[in-house]
């Protein structure tokens, strides 16, 4: 950030929005935004509590089953419809209606086919996350160029070694563009989801603080799940920076 010319440390506009939102807090504009210094007190008393930490415990469980199965099912479909033109245009059209729809209207029909449990919270969190992965991941393999897989064929490469050795690395960074978004997309989906359909985790928590007009804690809250998802994304931008040397081999 430069200001006047002047070079300013990495994150100082968070401490200018930490200083604007002590001010806007000090001066009692409204109940709904408590003073900053307040927040952060309330912040390290909740961390360690046993609520805060079941709902953690909650969450995060409910977020990496998500994820996991987000990666796991869109990276091989996303390759699949890469390579297939046949495959590519029967799933396209539906990728990219799921992708642009809001998802949270399709949480009523989550509740009737699988209940009002964690499982159907995961179920949330993959169909948020899951997209965009097999977008990502079919737009690295249609970028590869075709004298790898031609190489890989004339070396005799079976269809599943040249799955794994070719169009996987190849497409690594787009891949890992697709994770790192779907990620975020996911802490939408598990938030939506314990907000919805089962009052557990951090869900349960922003429903407790928001009807109690706790809004100290509220907000304690919520920079405790900001600042968890900025790191992944962060994590996984880092490592897609490491991986962008692909993008010039290919």
């Amino acid at each position: 950030m430069t200001v006047f010319g002047y070079k300013l440390p990495a994150l100082s506009s968070l401490i200018l929005w930490a200083l604007l939102w002590e001010a806007v807090g000090q001066a009692e504009v409204t109940f709904f935004i408590p003073p900053f210094s307040e927040v952060m007190m309330t912040l390290f008393a909740l961390v360690p509590t046993p609520a805060f930490l079941k709902a953690l415990g909650i969450t995060a469980y409910a977020f990496s089953a998500g994820v996991f199965f987000a990666v796991v099912i869109g990276i091989p479909v996303g390759i699949m419809m890469g390579k297939s033109r046949i495959l590519d245009e029967m799933l396209l059209p539906w990728v990219n209606i799921f992708l642009s729809a809001p998802l949270t209207a399709l949480v009523p029909v989550l509740m009737v086919l699988f209940g009002f449990g964690t499982r159907t919270v995961i179920i949330t969190t993959t169909l948020f996350a899951i997209w965009i992965i097999i977008l990502n991941a079919r737009a690295g393999v249609r970028q590869i160029n075709r004298s790898l897989v031609e190489m890989a064929r004339s070396f005799g490469a079976s269809p599943l070694d040249a799955f794994v050795k070719v169009y996987f690395w190849a497409a690594l960074p787009e891949i890992l563009g697709g994770v790192r978004i779907g990620v975020i997309r996911a802490v939408k989906g598990v938030i939506i989801g314990q907000l919805l359909i089962s009052i557990v985790g951090f869900g349960a928590l922003f429903e407790l603080y928001s009807s109690k007009f706790l809004m100290a804690e509220f907000w304690a809250v919520l920079i405790v799940l900001f600042g968890l998802a900025f790191a992944l994304s962060e994590f996984l931008a880092y490592l897609e920076r490491k991986v962008a040397y692909y993008a010039a081999a290919r």
